[in-house]
């Protein structure tokens, strides 16, 4: 298979290069080089924001695209578009936050996700991630109909993820001593290794499916305890202890959820109760499958130990929160 991989050299795309290669698969990369290049691919310079957006050489053909990194539907549009006759099958990684409601757990590809924004932003906009995600996947269901590639993952996880949100629980199980852990240990959790997905993505492509999917897991329920257990065990002989507290004190606390507390959604807000309930089972019957939770997490500490001790974590609780945490839920009790 011929694959063009618009992005390719950051986290999933990295990690989609990986797998494409080790299949055998040829790979080119489309992107602007900011993040660098790979010395293993081809990479063709572009920038989809310029217009008119070109892809040189012409005469150019791939089997399959993958848009790892689309965010406005103006833009992907673009590249949709100029590639619309020089590839089999467009994949586009959306996200399950393109959904309107998450009241219902085990919720299907078929729910209901926000409407585009009108007037379309023209820089990325946080708050409009979910319904900007959810215009990219009507651009490009629009350009391709039966040749269009949906992937709805949840939050991916694995070794070069910048966002710190699951790296910073094995890491600081790894530290040792008390640590703050939010909930109930009974709640679910979902999240898929960025290794998986590109696993399944490509053996998908190769074959020239199509479709909308679901790509989170596992494909049995995990609770947040399992995890941080998990966490705990991989942290070898350094003593580590999940100190478990309440929603209702880390809100007076004032800790931000997903952010200072990753992966936490406090319980019993309608709008989030299923947020990490999706039903993954169309794509596990197309072959999805995940690795054990005990492999993402070692992987996942080694290389966390393996960045420059001078990282600046995007998530979880500086020290000296964590620690003035703690106290308050001492001297709470």
């Amino acid at each position: 298979m011929r694959l063009l991989i618009l992005g390719g050299t950051v986290f999933l795309g990295r990690a989609l290069t990986d797998a494409a290669l080790a299949a055998g698969h040829d790979v080119t990369h489309l992107n602007r080089g900011r993040s660098g290049t790979d010395p293993r691919v081809e990479t063709i310079a572009f920038d989809r924001e310029s217009i008119p957006f070109t892809v040189s050489p012409a005469g150019r053909t791939w089997d399959a695209a993958i848009d790892t990194c689309g965010y406005l539907p103006q833009v992907v549009r673009r590249s949709a578009v100029a590639l619309r006759d020089r590839v089999g099958c467009y994949a586009f990684i959306s996200s399950i936050s393109a959904y309107r409601s998450f009241e219902r757990e085990d919720f299907d590809e078929d729910s209901a996700l926000f409407e585009t924004p009108d007037p379309l932003p023209t820089d990325r906009t946080p708050e409009l991630y979910g319904a900007l995600k959810a215009g990219c996947e009507r651009v490009v269901s629009e350009v391709y109909g039966e040749r269009a590639f949906l992937a709805r993952p949840g939050l991916i996880v694995g070794p070069h993820d910048p966002t710190d949100r699951f790296t910073w629980w094995p890491w600081r199980a790894a530290q040792g001593g008390r640590f703050a852990a939010p909930g109930r240990r009974e709640r679910r959790v979902q999240f898929i290794d960025g290794r998986d997905i590109a696993d399944w993505m490509v053996a998908m492509l190769a074959r020239s499916a199509s479709g909308t999917f679901h790509v989170t897991g596992p494909q049995a329920p995990l609770t947040m305890g399992e995890l941080v257990d998990a966490c705990v065990h991989a942290a070898g002989d350094v003593p580590a202890q999940a100190v478990w507290m309440p929603d209702e004190f880390l809100r007076q606390q004032e800790i931000a959820p997903w952010s200072a507390m990753p992966l936490w959604l406090p319980e019993g807000d309608p709008a989030w109760q299923a947020f990490m309930a999706a039903n993954v089972s169309k794509a596990v019957a197309q072959g999805l499958v995940f690795r054990p939770l005990e492999a993402t997490v070692r992987d996942v500490l080694a290389w966390a130990r393996a960045r420059a001790t001078t990282h600046e974590w995007k998530a979880g609780l500086p020290p000296a929160r964590e620690t003035a945490l703690l106290q308050a839920w001492d001297d709470a009790k």
